[in-house]
């Protein structure tokens, strides 16, 4: 039996509380019940992946304290690539979960689903399956402004992609250079790279593009 460690991170209580519920039984037969690790902010749950960093799953919500949109999607794949995230959002249109796999998610689960679809979902990522809402057609990107930024985005390095990811989060070079151990003048040259391949002048519109991705989710979320 394999023990299965999960970080959930939410900045609801309550839907913590239910995540826990619904995925607290083995998730397959060659696992024990999940070990499981909250995080209420988006600051709380890199500090939970950093202190574990072979986490075997994050639950991530993209619209709680310290996130910004998908931009902290990005950051956490950059910062850990090996872990699997599955978006968990109120907002389940067939765009932003396809916008979130394009970015690198394992799945997404939507905060309305029903307990059984939450538990398929998170034992289909463990499986090493995409999850996503049942019976979604995903379809195909119809902004084309934003299709090529998420294909600028992926040519984008690790680094380079956490750097963009905390650019948006509001982060001034400095305290980049701070959380990722390194000189403020490499920042600026992951800064000036990240630019060129996005084709923007400055770190400001490159997060006003970046912005745009998630701009529903984050409107619908807060209305």
């Amino acid at each position: 039996m394999m023990a299965v460690h999960i970080l959930v991170a939410d900045d609801h209580p309550l839907f913590r509380d239910a995540i826990r519920s619904a995925i607290s039984i083995p998730l397959g037969e060659e696992f024990e019940p999940p070990v499981i690790t909250e995080a209420g902010d988006f600051g709380s749950a890199m500090a939970a992946l950093k202190d574990r960093p072979d986490m075997d799953l994050v639950l991530l919500d993209l619209t709680m304290p310290g996130s910004s949109g998908l931009s902290a999607l990005m950051s956490v794949r950059a910062a850990f690539p090996a872990v699997p995230v599955i978006v968990i959002s109120g907002t389940d249109d067939a765009s932003t979960v396809r916008r979130a796999i394009e970015l690198g998610a394992s799945g997404f689960i939507s905060k309305s689903a029903r307990t059984d679809a939450i538990r398929k979902g998170v034992a289909d990522v463990l499986a090493g399956e995409i999850a996503l809402p049942e019976g979604m057609d995903l379809g195909s990107e119809h902004d084309e402004e934003i299709g090529e930024l998420i294909r600028r985005i992926r040519t984008l390095t690790p680094q380079q992609a956490r750097v963009l990811g905390m650019l948006g989060q509001g982060l001034l070079n400095k305290q980049i250079a701070y959380e990722l151990g390194v000189s403020e003048a490499t920042i600026k040259a992951h800064v000036s790279a990240v630019l060129q391949k996005l084709d923007v002048d400055s770190r400001t519109q490159a997060v006003i593009l970046l912005s745009k991705i998630g701009a529903d989710m984050l409107r619908d979320e807060q209305d």
